[in-house]
């Protein structure tokens, strides 16, 4: 499992808090140097799953992006039928690109649709509009791309539930295998963020959020995706299995700016700034600005938190064969309040979040780290 962090956008979109940065089109080609030499440093291993994030990984120019697939495919080896995901905004694409994408490996791409709405869009900062989102999965189509991954957002400044059912049927329109639905979550230091705290936005009351998740759950369900995940949905047979490896919190390596790698019970976290990434890389240091070893308990409430945000929950004899710690035991008093709460449920084979229980993760997230 392989993570690669391209930290490039077109442009900063004003709900945006992520690593990135807008143009330096003149990093590229050193950041990709970069890169390669980072990726050399990496044991050789067999990938199950390689994931392009960002950033947006379709700002790189095609021939940068092809290089380090080559790359990457000569230094590792490949699981059969490895998933290899691309993350693209649609206003960075061309049949040609996408094309050559494929060609190169790619079987996996999600876009950054977050809404058929020109208007939203335009708030959002977005570069596409919504015509543009549709050319884009349909080129990806004739580019030879099956499993297709569309991003949306909902709980936008001034959305109602009606302009968020339109969004979310064109996307189903557009018959995906795979959709994200994420509330957005105003960050501080974004423009957003701004926006709202100086009263020129104003984000929908609580009543609009829960019917947009009653929403989507019923339309999702309806169309025959599985929600498998908190903001995540999938028909049979298309769930990532990147992000399952996160949730489920196995081993993963990293290269690149900003790119967090966990390895043998070690989670390291790279310079987040392209230049000095670039620098350091260059002069043969180490990339690493943070590591953190975690200790047995650390690590078993952390997979049990992350694995509390698959729908079937945490699986009870996993966490007993690699930790040897049940989480009744080990929580003791607080799981029980949980449980008599309806917050948390307990079945013969899993631990997992009560259908109140997801409208409340954070608390329960709170009281269980």
């Amino acid at each position: 499992m392989l993570y690669i962090h391209i930290p490039f956008c077109e442009k900063k979109c004003g709900y945006c808090a992520f690593a990135s940065v807008a143009g330096a089109r003149e990093l590229y080609r050193p950041y990709c140097t970069a890169l390669l030499e980072e990726l050399s440093r990496l044991p050789r291993r067999q990938l199950s799953t390689l994931f392009f994030g960002g950033g947006t990984p379709t700002s790189l120019p095609t021939d940068l992006l092809c290089e380090l697939l080559d790359f990457i495919r000569q230094h590792f080896s490949f699981a059969e039928e490895a998933e290899v995901s691309m993350e693209a905004n649609p206003g960075t694409v061309s049949f040609e690109s996408l094309r050559r994408l494929r060609l190169a490996g790619v079987n996996r791409i999600s876009f950054g649709v977050q809404s058929f709405d020109d208007d939203e869009l335009r708030v959002l900062g977005r570069i596409h509009n919504a015509e543009e989102a549709r050319e884009a999965v349909r080129m990806a189509r004739d580019a030879g791309f099956d499993n297709l991954s569309l991003d949306l957002m909902y709980g936008l400044p001034d959305q109602d539930t009606q302009a968020f059912d339109f969004s979310l049927h064109c996307a189903l329109e557009l018959h995906p295998r795979h959709i994200s639905l994420y509330q957005l979550t105003p960050e501080e230091g974004t423009p957003l963020f701004t926006a709202l705290e100086n009263g020129r936005l104003t984000l929908p009351g609580e009543e609009d959020i829960i019917a947009m998740d009653s929403l989507v759950n019923r339309v999702t369900a309806e169309a025959g995706f599985e929600h498998y995940e908190t903001s995540n949905y999938a028909l049979p047979g298309y769930r990532c299995r990147h992000n399952i490896r996160y949730w489920h919190n196995e081993e993963w390596f990293a290269a690149g700016a900003a790119a967090v790698s966990y390895v043998q019970g070690c989670r390291e976290r790279r310079e987040e700034n392209p230049w000095h990434y670039i620098e350091k890389i260059t002069a043969g240091e180490d990339a690493v600005v943070e590591r953190e070893s975690l200790d047995r308990e650390a690590s078993f409430r952390e997979t049990v938190i992350m694995g509390l945000r698959m729908m079937e929950g945490v699986d009870l004899s996993e966490l007993q064969c690699r930790f040897h710690l049940e989480p009744r035991q080990y929580y003791g008093g607080v799981l029980q309040k949980l449980m008599e709460q309806g917050l948390v449920e307990r079945t013969p084979t899993h631990l997992k979040l009560s259908p109140a229980g997801h409208s409340f993760a954070n608390i329960v997230m709170a009281e269980l780290v």
